[in-house]
């Protein structure tokens, strides 16, 4: 029996921008897999039921199934622990997940019609996060504070971001732990640091803190 590791990517992904993470998690002792998944087409419930069943059958040969989710992915980990009725044993981990609420999503959606299309079915989840975290798992969020990328200029964002989430749209009450690394959104995906954080907070349940 091991620890298992399920890695969700984030919106207008797909799974192979995960396999730097994935190695990594690999190299760190971990059995890792990928869970690819239409962030724009598919229904979110589609993607729960698909997320849930995936753990339900690693459980089998594991000692916990952990979710390590990017972005979207994080909310939708959040989400298919908070509903399901039982799941296996673990830990979350978000990457820049914005659990608040996205500013830069809201940005979009201020589009009109168009906007609420490149935000697919997830829209609502993206735009208005959650109030806190009450689910059965720990989790850990890991923001980045290097502000490159386009949802600056839609997000409007105060304090530090990634360019695409602010820091303080990934804090939310509930959390186990919570730090910040220097990297944009999507690098946190390559992030020697992210990845070693990623671990501890999976065996522990707390990040290392300078």
């Amino acid at each position: 029996m091991s620890d298992h590791v399920i890695l969700l990517h984030g919106l207008w992904m797909r799974g192979f921008a995960l396999a730097m993470l994935h190695r990594r998690l690999i190299e760190d002792g971990f059995r890792v897999h990928r869970f690819d998944y239409l962030s724009v087409a598919a229904t979110q419930q589609r993607i729960l039921d698909r997320l849930q069943a995936r753990m339900d059958e690693l459980a089998a040969e594991a000692d916990a199934v952990h979710l390590v989710g990017h972005s979207l992915g994080g909310l939708l980990a959040l989400r298919a622990c908070l509903e399901a009725r039982e799941l296996p044993q673990g830990r979350i981990v978000c990457l820049g997940s914005p659990v608040k609420g996205s500013a830069a999503a809201r940005g979009f959606a201020g589009w009109g019609r168009g906007g609420e299309v490149l935000l697919g079915h997830n829209r609502e989840l993206l735009q208005q996060g959650f109030e806190r975290w009450d689910g059965p798992r720990e989790v850990g969020m890991i923001a980045g504070c290097m502000p490159l990328g386009l949802g600056a200029v839609l997000g409007h964002f105060e304090g530090q971001h990634d360019g695409t989430v602010a820091v303080d749209e990934t804090r939310l009450p509930g959390l186990a732990d919570h730090c910040v690394v220097e990297a944009n959104h999507t690098g946190l995906l390559f992030s020697v640091d992210v990845a070693r954080q990623v671990g501890q907070f999976l065996r522990s349940g707390q990040f290392t803190h300078a």
